[in-house]
């Protein structure tokens, strides 16, 4: 069988780390993989490591210049039996599912377009999801939130619409003394942080960081004087986020570190991980290799985080924007130990019972041989 994906952005983000994986677990299982992404982007070098085949085309240039690359995606979807395609949102009129649903019918090719989302944006419309009724289309949903909402809202029929969590790596994502001793060296923070908080991801607005600076500015100058945030990744709003902590007085409390592959050191450096998110998440990687090392997290109430976060139990969820009850919530967490630990532990065995991305890929490749014989 040919897996393929199309991945419309540069981003190397939770989404983008899954497909490279995804290419490399389905690579080894002795699957063919076939990727169309933008030339240079991180999916398109990482999945041609692989030894994935990439049919590149050039991001900025397609929105104004659709037929001319037209053929280049024809040719990538018909080597796939399987097409995922994460829907991203549209840009200058063009929408990756919408576009490949039209190479597909053009081209009259039996190739499965499946769209793949877990996030619910008000404005997108059905046709990112079901482009058109004359090509093959299913659609797979990571959160069951998001299931049903495209099954309520947009009239997508129930079997049209399959729930596959993704699940993250439990053997990777597991602390060990030589891993906390790394993490240790790798993140060097002030003697006496603590609670050390951490952010990890895209700098974007969506990602709500500002929201996790006023928590901890205004716990730095009231119940938790020690309190240390670190933030982990790259983006468009990274400057912006360090003139902020600047600005607010709270350098001493707050440390930026770049993009990793390797988050599990941030994992054991910190004791709480946050999702301070404001608007478009599904059910985020980086909460489910947190909550895999066995850390509570606090996030916002959104989309799937439910399915993983349960109040008092793996940890607590506020609302989005609101920053008082954030700050609210990390004093909650860290001023009960006991409770604080056995949030950890049970976030841990959540992982391990429902969310080993081991299980999961095999998940996935027994749906795609199934929807093929259909």
């Amino acid at each position: 069988m040919n897996i393929g994906f199309i991945e419309d952005t540069h981003l190397r983000g939770g989404t983008q780390i899954w497909v490279t994986e995804a290419a490399r677990e389905f690579i080894e299982a002795g699957d063919d993989v076939s990727v169309i992404a933008p030339t240079g982007s991180f999916v398109a070098e990482e999945c041609a490591a692989l030894g994935a085949e990439v049919f590149g085309y050039d991001w900025d240039d397609i929105p104004n210049n659709r037929d001319k690359y037209r053929k280049s995606w024809t040719d990538g979807l018909k080597a796939m039996d399987v097409a995922v395609c994460t829907v991203h949102p549209p840009r200058a009129g063009f929408h990756c599912s919408v576009f490949a649903g039209e190479c597909l019918k053009e081209a009259e090719l039996s190739t499965i377009l499946i769209p793949k989302t877990g996030t619910i944006v008000p404005d997108y419309k059905r046709k990112y999801y079901i482009p058109n009724d004359s090509i093959n289309v299913q659609v797979i949903s990571i959160t069951n939130f998001t299931r049903q909402y495209l099954i309520d809202e947009y009239k997508i029929p129930e079997d049209q619409v399959t729930l596959l969590y993704q699940g993250t790596e439990v053997d990777r994502f597991t602390s060990t003394p030589e891993t906390d001793a790394e993490a240790h060296k790798r993140y060097k923070l002030p003697r006496n942080a603590e609670p050390v908080l951490a952010s990890v991801g895209s700098f974007e607005e969506r990602k709500g960081q500002i929201v996790l600076l006023q928590a901890v500015a205004k716990l730095a100058k009231g119940e938790l004087p020690n309190i240390h945030a670190m933030f982990v990744g790259e983006g468009p709003d990274e400057e912006m986020l360090k003139k902020k902590t600047k600005e607010m007085g709270i350098e001493d409390h707050v440390t930026f570190f770049p993009f990793t592959k390797e988050p599990n050191f941030v994992f054991d450096r910190i004791d709480i991980l946050t999702l301070p998110s404001l608007y478009k998440e599904g059910l985020p990687n980086v909460l489910l290799e947190a909550m895999s090392m066995g850390l509570p997290v606090i996030s916002s109430r959104m989309a799937g985080v439910p399915e993983i976060v349960f109040d008092g139990k793996t940890g607590y969820m506020t609302e989005p924007g609101d920053m008082n009850a954030f700050a609210d919530a990390v004093v909650k967490l860290w001023s009960d130990k006991a409770g604080y630990k056995l949030m950890g532990q049970n976030a841990r065995k959540l992982m391990k019972d429902k969310f080993d991305k081991a299980n999961q890929f095999n998940e996935f490749l027994e749906y795609f041989h199934r929807i093929t014989k259909l």
